[in-house]
């Protein structure tokens, strides 16, 4: 986006640049002048003004003094004449207001404020400013709604607006745009924002180059004035409650370069002869919402194309063949549609510039087509949730970046061949292939090996045959590892604790045995509390999404978590489990275990979910149990446990069913209430205590339910019961 931005500059008819913003301003248009002259006293008694409502200045007091030349004050520039230009205080760590004294330094040109804590209002003094052009207060804690300028305001010079990344509420002011008529560039993206979207900025300001309205609350359709913006490039409105269909006059923009509207409620189909009229387009985003029909065969003579996004939309039908014509792709996101037919209708190999291709949950047929392994700049490639069928080519080999693969759920066969292969592509940190290679047997020969920066491995739902295979033991650098859902026996090898950077292990429902072993206790990354310090901190080439709303970008965002349900394991639960204190979820159910719950367990503070349900467990429950402050499903059911059951702190909130089949245990919330021998002792938590207790307790039931619900989750392990579980 910076470099769209950047790109797009243009000429004012006297021939000045016009700036355009993108992430901030960053001092855009700086110029340091040296002054001839000093600023003027009431030029000094604004700056210090504004200065005397900042509760916190960021060491701006030990320059900015009484007695000396405000234009040499840090982040201060001034002209040739000593008039004040350039306020520049972006990253400052500044907070408090800011005063209405700026719109009166008479000859500022540019005011960057942003990346602050800033709060309360944006004075209007600034909007209405006859000298101010470029205004940027992006990314601070400003709120309230725009006020409107009088209608007998004049003419303003404002040139470029970002006012990203606040609080502001409210409809948008529609009379203010009226005396903008030098805007180029409006960002007002990530605010609350709401009605319907300003249709006169290009009526007004015949140079109006860029309009950032996204992650607001805007609603109603797209208005069809937007169309007559003859300069305009970027148009981004996506995150928001829009509907409608895409105006056809929107398509006489034919300067647009970036159109975006993802995640609204847009609808009709892609008319391909209007498609054709934005010959400069570069970025295409409109996933996200309801668009049906086909993709149209014009798409081919979009040729700056560089990203498509049509994601998450009920478009169908086969692929047009010209895409392979759009030799800039970048991206192409198709993912969750219902598109049909064989991928070897598009000719991948002219794509030679395509980094990204996620064809996610479609109806795709046939094999991979050989075209796409001579895109050797691909970094993912995503066919998850198709009807791929076939082994994998030797050819993939060639794509020497890759970094993400994703062939999950489809019905490739020959896993031995696939690894062999796939160890070739020695860049590989994600690989997604559960759901294939049905009753199969996992090799288990220490010939595949070069998985060297594998970081994220799932084999789920394949109902595989063997052991855990020992080659595992080689990725070093694995961190999130899936074998659940298969038919693997055998006992937990002891090199589980070699993997240094293992968080997250889930080995549920197989035919596992023996006790759990002393390695799982020894996990160097369970045992610490600290998020994921040492992981490393490279985001995922494709977003991971649960649902629609939420998306990890990275593996040390999901939670730590031991998985070992639905196994036949015996023997107790070791009392070294207390050490895994970094641990969100503990799964040991439907096993064999017997034996106390240790009171270790009361150890691992940071649980979200506790399920030792269907063992054969006996005892008490713990009373410390009720330290667990985050614990948010808790679930003992089925066992032979006895005696009475917490009933404060998180405990007040499990329903009877956490404890169903333990005919021997007593509680308020059960049948079988306790008398005085088995109450135990009294619970004496303090008032501030129980408040602590409360307010967990409605913090983790939201956190919780968007965190753990069971649904579709992208490239992502999905939960299977409170659980993530596999990864397509």
């Amino acid at each position: 986006m910076q470099q769209q931005l950047h790109s797009s500059c243009k000429k004012f008819s006297n021939g000045s640049p016009i700036p355009f913003f993108g992430l901030s301003l960053a001092l855009l248009l700086f110029a340091f002048l040296q002054p001839t002259s000093s600023c003027t006293e009431q030029e000094k008694s604004s700056l210090l003004h504004f200065l005397a409502g900042l509760s916190q200045d960021g060491g701006l007091a030990l320059s900015w003094q009484h007695g000396t030349d405000c234009c040499t004050w840090e982040g201060v520039a001034c002209g040739a004449d000593g008039t004040v230009t350039d306020v520049s205080l972006t990253s400052r760590g500044l907070e408090g207001h800011i005063s209405a004294s700026l719109g009166e330094l008479t000859g500022l040109l540019r005011l960057n404020l942003s990346h602050n804590k800033l709060s309360g209002g944006l004075p209007l003094e600034l909007m209405s400013s006859n000298s101010i052009i470029v205004l940027d207060v992006s990314f601070n804690r400003l709120k309230g709604d725009l006020r409107e300028l009088p209608s007998s305001t004049p003419g303003r010079p404002l040139q470029v607006f970002n006012i990203s990344s606040n609080l502001f509420t409210g409809q948008f002011p529609s009379k203010t745009w009226e005396v903008m008529n030098s805007l180029v560039a409006l960002n007002a993206s990530n605010n609350s924002f709401t009605g319907q979207i300003p249709t006169h900025f290009c009526s007004i300001s015949p140079s109006f180059a860029v309009l950032e309205l996204s992650y607001n609350k805007f609603s109603g359709s797209i208005p069809p004035r937007l169309g007559n913006c003859s300069m305009l490039r970027v148009l981004k409105a996506g995150r928001n409650n829009l509907s409608g269909t895409l105006p056809d006059e929107l398509f006489n923009a034919t300067s647009l370069e970036y159109l975006s509207f993802p995640n609204n409620g847009l609808q009709g189909i892609l008319d391909g002869a209007r498609i054709i009229n934005l010959r400069n387009l570069e970025t295409l985003d409109l996933g996200g919402n309801n668009f049906t029909g086909r993709i149209p065969n014009d798409i081919g003579q979009l040729r700056r194309l560089k990203k498509l996004r049509l994601g998450r939309n009920k478009l169908s039908e086969e692929l047009p063949s010209s895409l392979g014509s759009c030799t800039n792709l970048r991206t192409i996101d198709l993912g969750s549609n219902n598109f049909s037919g064989e991928l070897a209708k598009v000719n991948f190999s002219n794509l030679h510039n395509l980094k990204t291709l996620d064809l996610l949950y479609n109806n795709f047929t046939g094999t991979i087509p050989e075209s796409i392994y001579s895109c050797r700049n691909l970094t993912a490639l995503r066919l998850s949730g198709n009807n791929l069928q076939g082994q994998l080519s030797p050819r993939i080999g060639n794509l020497k970046s890759l970094t993400f693969l994703s062939l999950a759920q489809n019905n490739f066969t020959n896993i031995t061949n696939t690894l062999q292969i796939l160890k070739s592509c020695r860049n590989l940190t994600t690989l997604l292939i559960g759901v294939n290679f049905m009753n199969e047997t996992m090799p288990n020969d220490d010939s595949i090996d070069g998985f060297d920066n594998l970081q994220v491995l799932s084999l789920s739902e394949c109902s595989l045959l063997g052991k855990i295979p020992h080659w595992l033991s080689q990725l070093t650098n694995l961190e999130m590892l899936s074998l659940d859902s298969n038919q693997l026996s055998g006992p937990i090898p002891d090199w589980i604790s070699s993997l240094n950077f293992l968080f997250y292990l889930d080995i549920s429902n197989n035919n596992l045995t023996g006790e759990i072993p002393a390695a799982l206790t020894e996990m160097s990354m369970l045992k610490s509390e600290k998020t994921a310090a040492h992981l490393d901190p490279r985001i995922f080439e494709l977003p991971v999404y649960v649902y629609t709303s939420l998306e990890y970008r990275k593996a040390s965002a999901f939670p730590k978590v031991l998985n070992l349900g639905n196994n036949e394991f015996t023997g107790v639960i070791p009392p070294e489990i207390g050490l895994l204190k970094g641990l969100r979820a503990l799964n040991l159910s439907f096993n064999k275990l017997h034996g106390d719950i240790p009171q270790s367990i009361c150890n691992l503070t940071n649980l979200l979910v506790l399920d030792l349900s269907n063992n054969h467990l006996a005892g008490a429950i713990p009373a410390a149990l009720i330290n667990l402050h985050s614990l948010s499903k808790f679930n003992v059911s089925f066992n032979d446990l006895e005696g009475p059951v917490p009933t404060t702190g998180q405990f007040s909130t499990f329903t009877n069913s956490s404890f169903d089949g333990n005919p021997k245990l007593c509680g308020p919330m059960l049948n079988h209430h306790c008398n005085s021998a088995e109450a135990g002792p009294v619970s004496t938590l303090s008032k501030e205590q129980t408040y602590e207790k409360v307010v967990f307790k409605v913090v983790f039931a939201s956190a919780f339910g968007a965190f753990f619900a069971v649904g579709v989750l992208y490239d992502q392990i999905v939960l299977s019961r409170y659980f993530l579980a596999s990864a397509i």
